[in-house]
């Protein structure tokens, strides 16, 4: 704000003493009302997800502002000194709205990718680790700078607001798998690489209940390719990821879906389009296809 000099006037009459404190003092009782006015204002808070429970996120003011913060009078010059106000960070993060909102929380939601943990929601804040993909984990519903609040070991951390969902994700965090499957049929005649893609699968994904293994047709003539059923574009999508995923450790050739293919030496390129067979098996809408090398 500019400030603006005043000259003194020589002839002006002395005012009383107790008129000098008034005048700050009926501006601290009107600063004190709209402090409190904004302390106690609620902001929005943002829904973790569509199922989640809600909480406020801001605390109480009375409880939770340290009992410094408050409004003096310098007796030195008669002047009014004002301390800074909280900021929203730290009213957000004052102890006891923290307690509460740990204490209360009963919501949990699954990370769909990895997060790192951070011990709060601004810049000042230090990473803890990393939370895996697919961790059930408890939340407070309380968002801030891109941010929301989970509960790990009882103690307030936060994420990466828009990576928590209340539906567990399709395959994630599910890794390699050598177990065997329940129909070892599929395995015949192919490849240890493309077994190793079927057991993995079959493993991530139980949904799956069909599979097209060996035949003489192209790349199945080969043994390396396997066809995994499904016409549920939202899980066909999820496997054609999760395979994506896992290439390199899978030595994948490509993945095929929708009439569209994706390989690993072409990966920068993502999904290209491939020219319709003239049917929904032939253009792959039915059933996600892999191979290996």
């Amino acid at each position: 704000m500019a400030q603006q000099s005043h000259k003194r006037e020589t002839n002006a009459r002395r005012i009383p003493r107790a008129g000098v404190i008034a005048g700050p003092l009926a501006f601290l009782a009107t600063a004190s009302v709209v402090t409190a006015g904004v302390l106690t204002s609620n902001p929005a808070v943002d829904r973790v997800a569509t199922n989640s429970a809600t909480h406020t996120a801001t605390p109480s003011a009375a409880a939770d502002l340290p009992s410094d913060r408050h409004v003096t009078v310098s007796r030195s010059n008669s002047r009014v000194a004002v301390k800074t106000l909280p900021t929203r960070v730290e009213t957000t993060l004052a102890r006891v709205s923290t307690l509460r909102a740990v204490r209360n929380a009963h919501t949990k939601l699954w990370t769909t990718a990895p997060l790192n943990i951070w011990t709060a929601p601004d810049k000042t804040a230090k990473q803890l680790g990393v939370l895996a993909a697919a961790e059930h984990v408890l939340v407070t519903a309380r968002t801030l700078y891109g941010r929301e609040e989970v509960v790990l070991d009882g103690k307030s951390r936060w994420v990466t607001k828009g990576y928590l969902s209340s539906e567990k994700p399709l395959g994630l965090g599910a890794g390699l798998s050598d177990a065997p499957c329940p129909d070892g049929s599929v395995e015949s005649g192919l490849t240890s690489s493309a077994v190793l893609v079927y057991r993995t699968v079959c493993h991530a994904f139980p949904q799956i209940t069909s599979y097209g293994g060996w035949d003489d047709h192209g790349e199945h003539a080969s043994g390396r390719a396997l066809d995994i059923m499904t016409s549920d574009v939202t899980l066909g999508t999820a496997i054609a990821d999760f395979l994506q995923a896992h290439a390199a450790e899978l030595d994948l050739y490509d993945v095929i879906w929708r009439q569209q293919i994706w390989t690993p030496v072409r990966s920068s390129e993502g999904w290209r389009l491939m020219p319709s067979r003239g049917s929904a098996t032939a253009d792959h809408y039915d059933h996600v296809h892999v191979s290996t090398n």
